[in-house]
């Protein structure tokens, strides 16, 4: 993958790399309620970096995650090649042998952070349950960039307990911003919806009425037995279930803001019989509405 007498671990202009202490890191990251799930090992920035080249045999003790600004490069992964270029991020689980290194015409810049936690390896198969593999793509967005550095930032400052729980936190989010990449588009717009999207932006507009699935499933243009499938293995549950959801959080919303009654705001999304209403507000809610508003009424 590279010539081994050009081959660098490290050293390149205007990188930046910051490595926790592994005992902060069993002091006041491995035992900590708040970051204990999750929380940043590694952290670093290599600009043009190249002939940078990384070979671990037995795999390293945390995950890594490393996302291409600008360049290519290849990586070997459980014996699978990729072929990075600009835009591109890749993941390495745990344990895993690899072997990466930039392009030696056109290097990569990459960012880089490695990291662990009781819910670190959770989160590795959901990346790759989401991405289909090791290998995703992430348009360029500055407020990607702005978090990474954020984290780096704060790290730099020093091992307190503020910093390092501020920067674990920002971690959950930039995590987030892979796993969910497909979600957003950089101008903040939300992505091109799929089925489940569309009929969910239905159920929104017709919250006032009570819609079967066969009307829901044909919004979308999918039988009912097809359109359920898709929408449970997406959601986690049934469309008429997640219809009742959002008819209880418009509910709520009532209850909070306006001096309607329970059975007016029954009527208003589309419930004839108050007391049917009050069943399932209460069977979602753990509370009756009358209660609900009593009680976070401000």
């Amino acid at each position: 993958m590279q010539k081994e007498n050009n081959k660098k671990r490290d050293g390149f202009q205007g990188q930046k790399a910051v490595i926790i202490p592994r005992k902060i890191l069993q002091r006041y990251c491995a035992k900590n309620p708040i970051i204990s799930s999750l929380y940043l090992t590694d952290i670093g920035y290599y600009p043009k970096a190249r002939f940078h080249y990384r070979e671990r045999p037995n795999g390293s003790d945390q995950h890594i995650l490393i996302y291409c600004k600008e360049g290519s490069g290849t990586v070997l992964i459980k014996k699978e090649k990729m072929y990075i270029n600009a835009g591109d991020f890749f993941i390495i689980p745990a344990k895993t042998a690899h072997v990466y290194a930039a392009n030696e015409e056109n290097p990569w810049t990459i960012y880089w952070i490695h990291f662990k936690g009781i819910l670190s390896g959770s989160i590795i198969s959901l990346i790759e349950k989401r991405m289909k593999g090791l290998k995703g793509f992430l348009q360029f967005d500055s407020t990607n960039i702005s978090l990474f550095n954020d984290i780096y930032r704060e790290v730099q400052r020093g091992y307190g307990i503020d910093h390092l729980i501020y920067a674990n936190m920002c971690l959950s989010h930039l995590l987030t911003s892979f796993i969910y990449n497909d979600k957003f588009e950089p101008n903040g717009k939300l992505a091109k919806k799929d089925v489940t999207d569309l009929a969910i932006d239905f159920l929104k507009r017709h919250l006032d009425e009570a819609l079967t699935l066969e009307e829901i499933a044909r919004s979308v243009n999918l039988s009912a037995t097809h359109f359920c499938s898709l929408f449970k293995k997406k959601t986690g549950f049934s469309p008429i279930e997640y219809f009742s959801h959002l008819k209880v959080q418009k509910a709520c919303q009532y209850l909070l803001f306006t001096k309607l009654r329970v059975k007016e705001i029954s009527l208003e999304l589309g419930i004839d019989d108050p007391y049917y209403f009050s069943r399932i507000f209460s069977k979602v809610m753990g509370i009756s509405p009358k209660d609900y508003r009593e009680k976070r009424g401000h």
